[in-house]
């Protein structure tokens, strides 16, 4: 006879089961419950639904579950409302009968502590795989990235001893003449950058980080009394980012020269910065091992680290980078903090700049900033009891590149104002909206914009300079470019690479060549070492002077082709998700919206701000933007309370 707890371990088996049958929960996730189930078979329902749920938010890009309220809300978790009310009436349940469910648990450590972990965040011995902390439910890992991270910032959060504001001063004053705005944003960076070891420097398109930045590398040489042995490294989260990443500096250097005036030596070991790699290259990852080369154990040869697009970099690689850095080494991290966050778990920046719209500089700060710079602090702007961190970041707010209708519809989506977007859209000009779009109206638009790039590279190089000829036609196949929110479906990257490829057919001589064909554009889908290709990289299949075909990539001022049979991890490129694009620029961008509510502001606005001159959007349905601006993303961690603990110690 079947006993209590028999018969609701079947209903809670049961329920599992078909929340995944209808696509609410990942077989991965009932499956996680169950395992926990084997660790400790006393463990009630409230803590197995908990502990489903938390495996889904994993899969969601969640560092952790919040409990309170409980069940979690659909808007914030990004679980499906029909998930929720399931989950009410199986648990009918507040969040403090949850947390001592959970308590009760052997499964479950809830002192929070990260003792038996290893130094990459594997549970060690017998460590229970789950941590409950403040009301925040996690995987042991995740617990152990955000302290990893916590620990790493606060212990450069001390001003440095040898910071010297008035010779700043004077170097600031030099690299910053005249500025175009009060207070001078980009010059109160550079002096809360070399004030301590830690600084973030966030702002939208053409707010000039990178420009910042150059100015900064040369204080940071100004200021160092040996800088011949000043380390530098630069570092992104894609091949894309880090090549765009050198290209800016570089620029920006070499306008900074006449600044630097008599002092040849200055200029000359800024000119010899190594170029940009990606955060994986940095850190040594290869296929033939799982731990990074450059570890907790094994610092990288590094004083100075520039990590840009920082955004896009997930919870645990940021830990790992952190590790990996000598505890003395500076850490510059640049950003859009309004960007979409990584696809992985974590939302790093984000919390990182929790405060930044506020400023809630201090006294301390303000004074520094004083007499450093020569800056005065907006009163709004100061904070007399304000978070540690806070101090050290920096928001650049005024934008060189987007004062314009693209400015102004990127304003409106951040202030998430769809009455304001919807008018700034319906000026005309720069912008466009085709509502109703199917996916034959997406591939004809794609076919009109990109007719006569094709018809160029089916032609094949006119002068003998066949890298010139590659580098232009890479650029032309940049001046547009298809974002898409979601992978799969009518509108999804998938369907329209197909349609987008038979709408070209004519000019692309597709038929009768099979997969690779002159004009191609392919994406790396997975990282490549030995062929130094990451995932993301964008490449163009064209004549070889042999005759064949080769894929083309940029790299720096130059390209380089790859032969098709050494590439195995690639896929069609002419529409690519938005989070894909994610360190890219297009000169006139096509976002497809469909039907579903995919969409949500973040996304919406990271699509925008990858257009220079001209942004389209394409909807099934005509809410569908509307929608999207008013959805945010907010993703569940405890970073910002681990960076404050961290703080206070």
């Amino acid at each position: 006879m079947r006993n209590a707890a028999d018969e609701s371990a079947s209903v809670l088996w049961g329920a599992l089961d078909a929340w995944v049958d209808a696509g609410w929960l990942r077989r991965l996730d009932a499956a996680f419950a169950r395992f926990v189930s084997t660790l400790d078979p006393a463990a009630g329902s409230e803590a197995l639904v908990a502990i489903a749920l938390l495996a889904r938010c994993e899969g969601q890009g969640h560092a952790c579950l919040e409990l309170d309220p409980w069940p979690p809300e659909a808007s914030a978790s990004g679980l499906d409302a029909g998930l929720l009310r399931a989950v009410s009436t199986l648990v009918p349940a507040n969040a403090e009968v949850v947390m001592r469910a959970l308590r009760a648990s052997r499964a479950v450590d809830d002192t929070g502590a990260a003792r038996s972990v290893g130094t990459r965040g594997e549970a060690c011995g017998d460590a229970p795989p789950l941590v409950l902390q403040g009301g925040r439910l996690y995987l042991r890992r995740y617990a152990d990235f955000e302290q990893r991270i916590a620990t790493a910032v606060a212990g450069r959060l001390a001003p440095d001893p040898a910071f010297n504001a008035q010779l700043a001063r004077l170097w600031l004053d030099r690299l910053f003449p005249a500025a175009v705005a009060q207070p001078d944003w980009q010059k109160v960076a550079c002096a809360l950058a070399v004030r301590a070891r830690f600084c973030v420097i966030t702002g939208g398109p053409g707010t000039g980080k990178t420009f910042t930045v150059a100015r900064l590398l040369a204080l940071l040489f100004a200021l160092t009394p040996d800088a011949s042995r000043l380390r530098v490294a630069l570092a992104a989260p894609t091949g894309k980012a880090a090549t765009r990443l050198t290209a800016s500096i570089t620029h920006a250097l070499n306008d900074l020269l006449p600044a630097l005036g008599a002092s040849v030596e200055l200029a000359t070991r800024l000119a010899r910065l190594p170029p940009a790699r990606t955060v994986h290259a940095l850190l040594g990852a290869s296929a033939e091992r799982r731990r990074m080369r450059y570890h907790a154990g094994h610092h990288l040869d590094v004083d100075v680290l520039v990590l840009d697009e920082a955004s896009m970099v997930h919870l645990e690689l940021m830990a790992d980078l952190l590790d990996a850095l000598p505890p003395g080494a500076r850490v510059i991290m640049l950003g859009d903090r309004d960007q979409l966050a990584s696809v992985e778990a974590g939302a790093v920046l984000g919390d990182l700049c929790a405060d930044a719209g506020r400023g809630r500089y201090d006294d301390a700060t303000r004074a520094v900033l004083e007499h450093a710079a020569g800056v005065m602090l907006p009163a709004d702007l100061r904070d007399p009891t304000p978070p540690a961190l806070a101090q050290h970041v920096a928001v650049l707010r005024h934008s060189r590149r987007f004062d314009g209708a693209i400015g102004r519809l990127a304003a409106a989506i951040n202030d998430g104002d769809p009455v304001a977007a919807r008018a700034v859209l319906a000026a005309g000009g720069a912008l466009a909206w085709r509502m109703r779009a199917r996916t034959i109206d997406v591939a004809r638009l794609a076919a009109d914009a990109w007719r006569g790039w094709m018809h160029d590279v089916q032609r094949g190089p006119q002068t003998p300079d066949h890298d010139a000829w590659v580098l232009a036609m890479l650029r032309g196949f940049d001046a547009f470019r298809v974002l898409c929110a979601v992978r799969s479906g009518p509108v999804g990257a998938e369907a329209l690479n197909v349609a987008i490829a038979r709408a070209l057919q004519p000019e692309s001589a597709v038929q009768g060549r099979g997969a690779w064909y002159s004009g191609r554009p392919v994406m790396v889908t997975r990282n490549d070492s030995v062929l130094h290709l990451a995932n993301g990289d964008v490449g163009l299949t064209l004549a070889s002077p042999d005759g064949g075909l080769r894929v083309y990539f940029a790299q720096g001022d130059g390209v380089r082709g790859i032969a098709i049979a050494r590439l195995s991890a690639v896929e069609t490129a002419y529409a690519m998700t938005v989070h894909k694009s994610q360190g890219s620029e297009f000169g006139h961008v096509a976002l497809v919206l469909p039907a579903a509510g995919h969409a949500a502001r973040e996304l919406v606005y990271t699509a925008v701000t990858r257009a220079r001159e001209a942004f389209t959007l394409l909807t099934e349905r005509e809410h569908a933007f509307d929608d999207g601006i008013v959805r945010v993303t907010r993703r569940y961690s405890g970073l910002t309370q681990a960076l404050r603990a961290a703080t206070r110690r």
